[in-house]
């Protein structure tokens, strides 16, 4: 079975890119379940009802989160009642919604999704390798079958974790970094692993902000208000070859296409 895992999808231009590449991957790579992290769909920061109709209209079938997970209110709401939306498992305290899923492709394959938030400099939350540990545990009892998204700020941290779950999930995926990384691989146990899918949003752009302003705040210092990029987009992903009956990776294809 092959996977699709989008990186974070940024305003209106990262969800003009689902509907420019996702059906067309789906028809020419034989793609079974679309993954994407959506937690800046909604002009930057969170997923509204709205931004969820949409992508899912593009193709997409499950949503992860992140730091930004409830930058929209109805994201709560959204949750509760979609049921494929999900936030960071290793969130503290008893907060809504769940950090993990398991959905069944269109030929019956059962699939885990469990998302996880890094703890170097992010805002405080619970172990990702603990957390990731019990998750994948009580989900290997159901289905082989496991996706993680990793959403992390430092590169260590998303390789130590791609490691430690080696041969126990199908892939890691890193997002929130918005610059895809170049070592997509397969890990020596059989887990598909790259440390940040990418961005998929506006490409002139400084992690989908305009330029301009990002630059004149590293020039200056001074504080400046962040404005979502406009103009030409780009499309950031991965393809997982998955063993069904094993859960081991195959192959993995980083995927980059650029208006």
């Amino acid at each position: 079975m092959k996977v699709l895992c989008i990186g974070d999808v940024v305003s209106r231009t990262g969800r003009d890119m689902l509907f420019k590449y996702v059906e067309d991957l789906k028809y020419k790579c034989g793609i079974d379940l679309v993954i994407a992290n959506g937690e800046n769909s909604n002009h930057g920061r969170g997923i509204t009802r709205s931004c969820h109709s949409e992508m899912t209209r593009a193709g997409v079938d499950i949503f992860t989160l992140g730091n930004h997970a409830w930058g929209a209110k109805e994201v709560i709401q959204l949750m509760e009642q979609e049921g494929d939306v999900i936030r960071p498992l290793n969130f503290p305290g008893n907060v809504p919604g769940s950090g993990s899923v398991i959905v069944s492709t269109r030929s019956g394959v059962k699939v885990g999704i469990i998302n996880l938030i890094g703890q170097t400099n992010m805002a405080p939350c619970n172990s990702p390798f603990e957390a990731a540990e019990r998750e994948v545990k009580r989900i290997s009892e159901i289905t082989p079958v496991i996706f993680v998204d990793f959403h992390a700020e430092v590169t260590s941290e998303k390789v130590a974790l791609g490691y430690f779950l080696d041969g126990s999930v199908s892939a890691v995926f890193g997002t929130h970094t918005h610059i895809q990384t170049a070592d997509a691989k397969i890990l020596p146990n059989g887990t598909g692993y790259i440390t940040d899918l990418g961005m998929t949003g506006p490409a002139d752009s400084v992690l989908g902000m305009n330029k301009n302003i990002i630059i004149n705040r590293f020039r200056t210092g001074m504080p400046q208000k962040f404005e979502i990029a406009t103009g030409r987009g780009q499309f950031c992903g991965c393809v997982f070859t998955v063993d069904e009956n094993t859960g081991k990776c195959t192959e993995v294809e980083r995927i980059y296409f650029e208006e």
